[in-house]
């Protein structure tokens, strides 16, 4: 005879394994890699401070 097998863990196991795999293409297709995300925080905060040089100071502390 074979091995007993539990259809609901089966059914468990199966559906873990493929969220998985759809997790990782996801991953592939959205994800952006570690360098990316660090360029962009980089040109927000220049462009940031840039914008923060070109305020006019009035002398109107409120």
């Amino acid at each position: 005879m074979g091995e007993v097998v539990n259809f609901r863990r089966a059914r468990k196991k199966a559906a873990r394994q493929l969220a998985e795999r759809m997790a990782s293409a996801n991953r592939l297709r959205h994800g952006r890699s570690k360098a990316e995300r660090e360029l962009e925080t980089k040109r927000t905060a220049k462009a940031r401070r840039d914008l923060e040089r070109h305020r006019i100071e009035t002398g109107d502390e409120r």
